[in-house]
């Protein structure tokens, strides 16, 4: 076993002697996070713990210093880690000790998914839990060897306190080295053969899709689903977005299970949108619920959530909705998730920014959920006596708070009758004008580009489909930002995070190029800007060349020596939905519509050889799989290629959007006017080549598959007449 370093008797490495106040004075003993661009890691620049950003210099000094990596993993709208902040980070005689004998590194998780998930990983193995805060201790080689989530500051039952998980570990890392060292490298070899199942082979025929996979997953899903309140499982309760858009497009094709799958989508996109996880005044949505009737929520609220959500009830007012949640409903509720998203989290530059706290600050202190939460006689201040005790049966407010005592969220965890929504539209401006006088969360300005790229479809659609063109407008300004801010035309690369307009740290990974690219068809599909097409070219192309490496596909392109040691000197490829879309399941979705756009039968294999993930997950797993699912379904539907040419006129707009209207799953739509009307880039999309007009001078529509063409309608009714036999089969 190694002596310990000097750091371990709370000497100083360079002069041997304790500093004055019995505090370590080493080199570089102070906190670093003071100039980090991320709002997360400032959060805790005035912590008396010698915080260190993830990177090579901080495990180097742990080298120098010879003790482990305390590696703590956040984000800024994160409720716990506020508190184990408080409790923990920002007392002196913790952070001395933290200090003492560990080198403390803080990530934000959303600037450094790679770094979370491969320790997030590790944390479930070793400890059975994941969670933010994430807690994890690691040689100087970036090896995990105990992990947890949150430590309270005193041991609860079950629990340890922090304090003594530190002595515990700092202990076994003088008395036990070798055999710590042992098992790191033993979970890092496990944790290699667990990513073995999600490898994917692009440089081989595809296996046959099965159509009877999905049928086989609405099933599955269907024996998970909480018929009661909606959605899946128990509490805590997700919103599954890329399982409600499987849902969604499944029912739009005519099978056996098809309208299963419209009764379980709309019983989850009814109870969300009626309960507390839907902000019932501004219209965005929570991160989740720790109750399974959605009741009581975490209040953060983030950029993702909300893209996906306003993507999936645009797309469910789109296929017309049923009896349990209309589509007028699902309208009201996507075009308030839109506003609420450009109210609250739109920039100056046109970019969106990641999320809202889940605390508000009063008083020098957090409180979960402040902002949002009311009380009968709060209600009584703002509308007056008759109104507030409406309101407060109607929306369960109660004498008795549900998530503190300072009340409860807004949500009547039902649909309204006609009475009851003309008193809410009443109410509803004079209630939200009162709360934006209270204190407000805070927000985190940092933009993400893979989260931008899930808002750019979710804005254009949602715009297409409810006929608000200031939607499609604002998802041109996000990427137009994405294209003179993260992308580097000169090297190609996609870079992740930006601050303030400048983009800083890490290239993208694969979900941040495959959400981009995908986002960017459908921009193009809405628009005609054949520029949006040519970018999403270009970021398809160079993920391609990035994330495949002797013909297997990766979520990164490995720029971190730690994390590559850590997943056994390995680059991983995680094929689950999380709270996005995994990178693997958007990038087939990009692939397969680029494709289809482009008549690339390279990259519909690629495409194909990533679905290769799906079998096993639809029979087993279908909520991990939603994304594979959707984009499946899309892919059995041929997808349908649509091109609408002719001259400017109201009928070519009537067909563009009757297409765009259309819920027929999967379906690319390009557009070519003959006078140049639309914005046209240099080269013509593929899709377009040989496309005209009628002979008459009008407009008309192609519908292909795989660039194969029918005859060309030049009638409203009988393109939507025949893309519904297209989606049955015919």
């Amino acid at each position: 076993m190694a002596a310990p370093g000097p750091a371990e008797s709370g000497q100083p490495a360079e002069s041997g002697q304790p500093a004055e106040s019995g505090r370590p004075n080493w080199p570089g003993a102070s906190n670093a996070l003071g100039s980090e661009p991320s709002a997360y890691l400032r959060q805790h620049a005035d912590n008396p713990v010698f915080w260190r950003p993830f990177g090579d210099e901080a495990f180097a000094f742990a080298a120098e210093r010879d003790v482990p990596v305390f590696l703590s993993i956040g984000y800024a709208a994160c409720h716990w880690c506020h508190v184990m902040a408080h409790e923990s980070f920002e007392d002196q005689e913790t952070a001395d000790y933290l200090n003492a004998h560990f080198v403390p590194v803080k990530v934000d998780r959303e600037e450094r998914p790679d770094v979370d998930s491969v320790y997030m990983a590790a944390t479930q193995a070793i400890s059975g839990e994941g969670g933010w805060p994430m807690s994890v201790f690691l040689t100087p080689d970036g090896l995990a060897f105990h992990a947890g989530t949150y430590f309270p500051p005193i041991p609860l039952p079950g629990r340890p306190s922090f304090r003594n998980v530190l002595e515990a570990v700092h202990e076994a890392w003088l008395e036990r080295r070798d055999a710590v060292e042992q098992n790191a490298r033993g979970l890092a070899a496990n944790m290699a053969d667990a990513h073995f199942a999600g490898v994917v082979r692009l440089d081989g025929p595809p296996e046959m899709l099965e159509a009877s996979l999905l049928p086989e997953a609405v099933a599955l899903l269907a024996r998970s689903e909480d018929p009661d309140a909606g959605g899946f499982g128990s509490a805590p309760k997700f919103p599954p977005s890329a399982v409600l858009e499987f849902l969604i497009r499944h029912a739009a094709a005519p099978s056996d299970t098809a309208l299963a799958a419209r009764d379980m989508a709309a019983r989850g996109l009814a109870g969300m949108a009626r309960s507390a996880l839907r902000d019932q005044l501004d219209g965005g949505f929570a991160r989740y619920s720790v109750t399974a009737d959605w009741s009581v929520p975490h209040f953060e609220k983030m950029l993702y959530d909300n893209a996906q959500l306003l993507r999936v009830y645009a797309h469910w007012a789109r296929l017309g909705g049923n009896g349990v949640f209309p589509a007028g409903e699902a309208a009201s509720v996507a075009s308030r998730c839109a506003d609420w998203m450009l109210g609250s989290l739109k920039l100056s530059n046109g970019a969106l920014a990641s999320s809202l706290d889940a605390d508000t600050v009063v008083g020098g202190v957090h409180h979960e959920g402040a902002t949002y939460l009311w009380t009968p006689e709060s209600l009584v201040d703002a509308l007056g006596a008759d109104d507030a005790e409406a309101v407060a049966t109607m929306m369960n407010v109660g004498a008795e708070g549900t998530v503190s005592e300072l009340g409860s969220p807004l949500h009547p965890g039902r649909a309204l009758t006609d009475a009851e929504s003309r008193l809410w539209e009443r109410v509803r401006p004079v209630l939200l004008a009162s709360r934006n006088v209270r204190n407000q969360p805070a927000r985190d300005d940092k933009v993400v580009a893979g989260w931008n790229g899930l808002a750019m479809p979710a804005l254009a659609e949602a715009g297409a489909i409810l006929d608000r063109p200031d939607l499609v407008a604002a998802a041109e300004a996000v990427a137009e930002y994405l294209a003179d801010v993260h992308w580097n035309s000169a090297s190609q690369v996609l870079v992740r995070v930006s601050h303030d307009s400048r983009a800083r740290g890490i290239g993208g990974l694969l979900e941040d190029y495959a959400f981009c690219a995908d986002g960017l068809l459908a921009l193009y599909g809405v628009t005609g800007a054949t520029r949006w097409y040519r970018f999403a070219e270009e970021l398809i192309l160079a993920a391609c060349s990035r994330f495949v490496e002797n013909g297997k596909l990766a979520d990164s392109a490995g720029e971190s020596a730690q994390v590559f040691n850590a997943q056994g000197q390995q680059t991983a490829l995680d094929p689950f939905d999380n709270a996005t879309p995994s990178g693997a399941a958007g990038f087939a979705g990009a692939l397969l519509s680029f494709a289809a756009y482009s008549g690339s039968h390279e990259h519909r294999l690629m495409a194909g050889n990533i679905l290769g993930l799906l079998p096993p997950l639809a029979t087993r797993a279908p909520r991990v799989a939603g994304w594979l699912l959707a984009t499946a379904q899309a892919a059995l539907a041929g997808p349908v290629e649509a091109a609408v040419a002719g001259p400017d006129s109201p009928l070519l707009r009537e067909l563009h959007t009757a297409l765009l209207k259309s819920p027929s799953p999967g379906l690319v739509i390009a557009v070519k006017m003959d006078d140049g009307a639309f914005p046209a880039g240099e080269v013509e999309v593929p899709l377009l080549l040989h496309r005209s007009g009628a002979p008459d001078g009008s407009a008309q529509v192609y519908l292909c598959r795989d660039m194969v063409c029918e005859r060309p309608l030049g009638d409203v009714a009988a393109v939507q007449s025949r893309l519904a036999s297209m989606a049955a089969g015919d």
